[in-house]
């Protein structure tokens, strides 16, 4: 049996991506997960899991994973309509589509000119009635996988990681607020023990990787990555350039972990620091970047069910291949080359 580490990126309905991801590699029994650490979507992800694992298992997780993602599709009152998805078959074409659709520019504008608090009384934000849902009696049980929710204190910037009985409703909401579109999600913050707003832990752990490098937890952490690092196309349009300056606020928190461990295992190769003083991190990554190039913004305000299917189709290909070239790799060697990727 060897044990991982999973880290889950944010990326709104594109999460589906890392419940593909997670339905593959929950079918190996001889993989165990002994943490998660979760931004946003990789929040609800991670506690889905958790919660189902602590019923059934492998199968409870995935069956739990599968509830969490057919609740999210229901949240697509402004999806591309049944009708024309069946005109738009991959999720490339629906994406640009809703893009340039006058509704959903409509509301794309609404969001950079209004304040989400402008909407008073009819302020509501969507994800609350489904976070609601969750068994927060084994979300947060010393049992099972160790969950970890990131979250951006509003006040001081700082990354906060709920884990244990500080994870909550308010919590996981607070690490998927997106402060253009929702309102800061007050909760008691587990340093300060002060109530204090939160928003996305996008902008400052996408995710925090730190709260793997305690002892007792394995060195093989496994990155779900659903924010493309790379994008060869210079984006132009307005909507194109605000979604790239996101992807990449939302991966620079990422690359500064992963430039550190790089950095400190380094510094254990030459033997400047002693065996065993620092955690040796070994770093998976599961990624399919050319898919997530050809989506956009839309599709991750706006769940469309045929997305959501097909970001899953595809997170499981990701992960089946990974497995067919890494799976050895998993407790033994890392697979990921930071080294190219700081070069």
């Amino acid at each position: 049996m060897v044990k991982i580490n999973l880290a889950l990126q944010g990326g709104g309905a594109h999460g589906a991506f890392t419940w593909g991801v997670l339905d593959r590699l929950l079918e190996e029994d001889d993989i165990e997960i002994a943490a998660i650490t979760g931004t946003s979507a990789g929040a609800l992800n991670g506690a889905a899991l958790k919660s189902g694992w602590l019923v059934d298992g492998r199968q409870g997780a995935r069956d739990n994973l599968d509830w969490l993602w057919a609740q999210v599709a229901r949240l697509d009152d402004l999806a591309v309509p049944k009708w024309m998805q069946a005109w738009l078959p991959t999720p490339g074409a629906i994406s640009k589509s809703m893009e340039l659709s006058p509704i959903y520019m409509l509301g794309d504008t609404l969001g950079r000119m209004m304040s989400p608090y402008a909407w008073g009384p009819l302020y509501e934000n969507p994800l609350e009635k489904i976070v609601a849902q969750f068994d927060f009696g084994r979300v947060c049980a010393m049992e099972g996988p160790k969950l970890y929710v990131c979250a951006t204190n509003v006040r001081d910037g700082k990354v906060r990681v709920f884990e244990g009985t500080t994870i909550s409703t308010q919590s996981i909401l607070a690490s998927a607020c997106l402060p253009t579109l929702f309102q800061a999600v007050e909760v008691k913050d587990p340093q300060t023990g002060e109530t204090e707003a939160f928003w996305d832990g996008g902008y400052t752990g996408n995710p925090a990787l730190f709260p793997l490098f305690h002892g007792g937890l394995p060195d093989d952490v496994v990155i779900v990555n659903i924010n493309p690092m790379v994008r060869d196309s210079v984006p132009v349009m307005p909507n194109e350039i605000q979604n790239r300056i996101n992807e990449i606020s939302f991966n620079s928190s990422l690359l500064r972990e992963l430039r550190a461990i790089e950095f400190v295992q380094r510094l254990i190769t030459q033997g400047a620091v002693k065996d065993g003083a620092m955690k040796n991190m070994r770093v998976h990554m599961i990624a399919d970047d050319d898919l997530m190039n050809d989506l956009s913004v839309a599709t991750k305000m706006v769940p469309v069910p045929s997305v959501i299917a097909e970001l899953k189709a595809a997170g499981r290909r990701a992960a089946g291949g990974f497995l067919a070239r890494h799976k050895a790799d998993l407790g033994t060697r890392q697979s990921a080359d930071l080294v190219k990727m700081f070069g």
